[in-house]
């Protein structure tokens, strides 16, 4: 190989790729309220309406000013779903999530009133909606986005419904990224990045949903024209030269976004929106897309947020020219709803491609995995309706209200949510107790009274930790189990229902001791006291252990008769009834002593004879 093409090959390698193949292939792009899948103008996949818990579909009142289906289309959640519904994105797999929303009233339901909501991802608030929406943004709506991590499998993603309002929605997306992106290490797992505004500066907004710009996490960038203090005087500048270090990991930063920025020999500043008492992260993206720019310290900018000097950039020493570099900034404890953040020349100009502001919300505690499971569960076997919006995390946020008719509390170590009573009294139930009810180790107090409830009692429905147990006007059948009987029970009342067999003596001295048990209007019961006595060898609607017992020795007292029985007749046919032939020399000895035998006899009968007749005898044996 030649020196010059040795060469040329290592230049080759060394020059950063502008772009590289995205490792993450789960998306979803649901249109909310369709009923068909379809591909919009810009070549994107949208899914019919799916993974919804319950609601109602609607199209807003003026579609014609819309440019795309998933912008027009609606699902929203009346009072009948419950005050709780949720989308449920199943088998993803674990890691972090990028999560968009488009939401329009548009009057759609002709009662001019937008909707107050609240709406959460895993269980935590992140987006709240409060009417009067802004007559712009009811009219025309707005996309809304997080990064969030999922853990279990699958995506909440909740509404909540204050008063009488339905929650809405025109479309979810969900787009798998790195893990790492937004620098997750120094932020932790255990936080949501809310978008408080992602502007490009010095272009027009682009990205998903507005342009063809590629951006592999599904990002749409604002123009920073709206955010930037009027006081600054710009330029805005732009360049098609490909910038390198773009479309990388973790972030995967487009290049589109640092081929373009303002520029000013004055202070740029930006007026960003917030909250107050949260953390925010703040990303500032550069390139040095001037080619005047040749040396280290020819531009020199300080950054400046809430009046608080927090850096100072030069952008060529950082990465050379047409490269992209990025900076971050966490300002901790905002005490006002205004963030300020000034660009400040110390040399040369103010050159500045983007900003990006993301609220640092804490996850909220979700309830524990196993006692969900139980929940679901149960929401199963008892046929909960869906007024009772029994969707989603049953606890958490722990900004709503639980699940109807349930109570939660925080474990021991704060680190979870869990369920410390249930209490569905007269709703119309109609279903069983589900035997993973068990998993509710922290259950207090259980109220399934005056339902239509049947089947057997589960075995685990005693924990040591229930305390109130009403189970009154139901159908339940079968025995007591002798689980609830390691439980604190105070209150057993399991009158009027059909369950049979024997009272455990520890659930009846609940009553002994100052509790409260109801037995009555069950025919079947019996053993204690108010109720009849229990047959001798019956229990609990079966055979009791002593008739078990009495039922085994009795089955072995016959087995053993009927053993002696066939034993005997054995041994007495072995001695009268046998027939069986004779070896043949046997028999001819046989035959030899029955001939002189017989011989014998007569000559006895004929010295007999002779001797009546007064002859003399001959003797027997003559020598």
């Amino acid at each position: 190989m030649s020196m010059s093409l040795f060469s040329l090959l290592l230049l080759l390698l060394s020059i950063p790729l502008s772009s590289s193949s995205y490792p993450y292939d789960i998306n979803y792009h649901i249109d909310c309220g369709s009923a068909t899948s379809a591909v919009d103008s810009l070549n994107t996949s949208w899914l019919s309406d799916r993974f919804y818990t319950g609601g109602a579909t609607s199209v807003v009142s003026e579609p014609l000013r819309f440019h795309f289906p998933h912008e027009k289309n609606l699902r929203f959640f009346p009072l009948s779903s419950g005050k709780k519904n949720c989308y449920i994105i199943p088998n993803l797999p674990s890691g972090r999530y990028y999560v968009r929303t488009f939401t329009v009233y548009d009057n759609y339901d002709g009662k001019s009133h937008s909707p107050s909501f609240d709406a959460s991802v895993e269980g935590t608030l992140v987006f709240s909606w409060r009417s009067p929406w802004p007559e712009n943004l009811a009219r025309d709506g707005a996309y809304s986005d997080l990064y969030a991590f999922v853990d279990d499998g699958e995506l909440d993603f909740c509404f909540y419904s204050f008063a009488t309002d339905p929650p809405l929605i025109a479309s979810l997306e969900i787009q798998q990224i790195d893990p790492s992106s937004y620098d997750a290490a120094y932020i932790g797992h255990d936080y949501i990045l809310v978008n408080y505004g992602r502007f490009s500066c010095g272009s027009n907004q682009w990205g998903p949903g507005f342009s063809n710009d590629t951006d592999y996490f599904g990002r749409s960038w604002q123009s920073d024209q709206e955010s930037r203090s009027p006081n600054s005087i710009i330029r805005s500048v732009a360049t098609r030269q490909t910038i390198t270090n773009t479309n990388q990991q973790p972030n995967y930063f487009p290049m589109k976004l640092y081929q373009t920025a303002v520029m000013s020999s004055g202070v740029v500043e930006y007026e960003l929106e917030v909250d107050a008492k949260l953390d925010y992260l703040i990303w500032f993206h550069f390139a040095e897309i001037d080619s005047s720019i040749t040396k280290v310290g020819q531009r020199v900018i300080d950054v400046v947020v809430n009046q608080k000097n927090v850096s100072r950039v030069d952008i060529y020493k950082e990465v050379g020219s047409f490269a992209a570099y990025s900076w971050q900034y966490v300002a901790k404890n905002l005490s006002s709803a205004g963030l300020s953040v000034k660009l400040v020349p110390v040399v040369g100009a103010v050159l500045i491609s983007g900003i990006e502001n993301y609220a640092i919300v804490p996850s909220d505690l979700s309830t524990l995995p196993e006692q969900v499971i139980a929940m679901r569960a149960l929401k199963e076997s008892l046929r909960v309706p869906d007024r009772m919006g029994w969707n989603g995390d049953p606890c958490a946020p722990t900004n709503w209200d639980a699940w109807e008719g349930i109570a939660c509390r925080p474990n021991k170590d704060k680190t979870a949510l869990v369920i410390s009573q249930i209490d569905l009294g007269t709703q119309g139930l109609k279903g069983y107790i589900s035997d993973k009810i068990s998993l509710l180790s922290d259950l207090v107090n259980l109220n399934l009274s005056s339902n239509a409830l049947g089947g057997n009692l589960p075995a685990g429905l005693g924990q040591k930790s229930l305390v109130r147990l009403d189970l009154s006007n139901n159908q339940f059948s079968g025995s007591i189990p002798d689980s609830l009987t390691s439980s604190k029970l105070q209150l057993a009342l399991l009158n009027n229902n059909l369950l049979e067999g024997r009272v455990p003596e520890e659930l009846y001295s609940v009553g002994v001791h100052g509790g409260t048990i109801d037995l009555f209007g069950n025919k079947g019961l019996c053993g204690v006291p108010s109720l009849p006595s229990c047959p001798l060898f019956w229990d609990n609607g079966g055979l009791s252990t002593g008739g078990k017992i009495a039922i085994g020795i009795s089955c072995l007292v016959i087995l053993c008769a009927l053993l002696l029985v066939i034993y005997m007749c054995c041994i007495r046919r072995g001695r009268n009834d046998y027939d069986f032939g004779l070896p043949h020399d046997l028999m001819s000895l046989a035959a030899k002593r029955n001939k002189y035998q017989r011989q014998k006899s007569l000559m006895l009968l004929e010295m007999e004879s002779q001797h009546a007749k007064g002859l003399p005898s001959l003797p027997l044996n003559p020598h």
